[in-house]
């Protein structure tokens, strides 16, 4: 199941994600300054998703140069997280539709960043 190899890479979330109702009172309580392990392995989710149907055209490409160029799937996630984020909270700023290819520029700048 892809949700449980996401949660395995995080052994940090283990002990908040083995309780249910710890879990569901810490999504009450969450802070600017804490991570939130519910959207964080749902943004790894939607970039799995992403990649399996290639949607929007081209993030399959961009985030498998940039797992080749970290030598790493998980680290290649987080730096897609940053524009998957980055596109979400533009498009609701705007109040325009998410703009997917600047999203997948985005993730191809990291890939060939030096």
């Amino acid at each position: 199941m892809l949700v449980s190899q996401w949660i395995d890479e995080h052994p940090e979330y283990h002990v908040e994600l083995a309780d249910v109702d710890v879990a569901l009172a810490s999504m009450q309580t969450a802070s600017p300054s804490q991570q939130n392990p519910f959207l964080h392995l749902s943004m790894h989710l939607s970039i799995s998703e992403q990649c399996s149907i290639d949607q929007p055209r081209g993030i399959r490409q961009a985030v498998e140069l940039l797992t080749h160029r970290l030598n790493s799937l998980h680290d290649a996630h987080h730096q897609a997280m940053e524009c998957l984020g980055r596109m979400v909270h533009e498009s609701q700023l705007s109040g325009r539709m998410p703009d997917g290819e600047a999203y997948i520029a985005c993730v191809q700048r990291h890939a060939t960043k030096d």
